[in-house]
């Protein structure tokens, strides 16, 4: 990918990142989040605590979004090309997410939908960690090319926040799925249409650099 598409791909995340805050602020924020409709069938469970989910949740969604502005800034070379601010950011980025992950496992336990959704979740919060876990563990062991494949696909594990909340009205609402199955669905299909992406692009990249590889290698007469 050159620096143009790079450029336009990284400014699409922003746009998506603003609808997705905006929509946040919207039904949490400037609402009484009791009133949306993924919150108010929580209190059938008679083990739900509104006061203790909403600070969860809150911390849950401000390191998301720490990650989920930090993340795209970090993909350009202009990031890069200043070490002490690449690792700064980097630094947050991680620290976010170590931090939202084990909010994430709580709220999973009370997500809509029931236990379909609460799988997903895990498994949307296990992906999270590891992608991260590993990316960090590469750079320590100063593996450059593979840390940064690892935090690409930890970043798009973090962009399932905005894909699936794109994918869930279609799941639960216009397919008429409900929550118990609509809610997990999306969930699922976030992470695979993300990381298929991720690795889709990782794939064109690796040939990409091998075609360069194999150009510079070969004699010229």
């Amino acid at each position: 990918m050159n620096k143009r598409k790079l450029s336009w791909a990284v400014l699409l995340c922003y746009l998506g990142i603003l609808a997705f805050v905006e929509y946040i602020l919207l039904a949490y924020g400037f609402n009484d989040p009791r009133k949306a409709s993924i919150v108010s069938g929580k209190f059938e469970n008679p083990e739900f605590s509104f006061n203790t989910w909403r600070i969860f949740f809150y911390f849950h969604i401000v390191t998301g979004a720490i990650a989920l502005i930090l993340g795209p800034f970090q993909l350009l070379k202009k990031s890069r090309k200043n070490i002490h601010i690449h690792r700064s950011i980097g630094k947050i980025y991680v620290t976010s997410i170590f931090l939202s992950v084990p909010v994430g496992i709580y709220l999973a336990f009370y997500a809509t939908g029931g236990i379909g959704s609460t799988i997903g979740f895990l498994i949307l919060d296990i992906f999270w960690f590891a992608t991260t876990f590993i990316g960090l563990k590469r750079i320590r062991e100063r593996k450059i090319q593979s840390h940064q494949r690892w935090m690409i696909r930890s970043y798009a594990i973090t962009l399932v926040f905005v894909t699936f909340r794109l994918l869930m009205p279609i799941t639960v609402f216009l397919l008429h799925l409900g929550f118990s199955v609509g809610f997990p669905l999306a969930i699922i299909i976030s992470i695979i249409i993300n990381l298929s992406l991720t690795e889709r692009y990782l794939k064109k990249k690796r040939k990409g650099l091998a075609k360069s590889d194999y150009t510079l290698k070969t004699p010229t007469i």
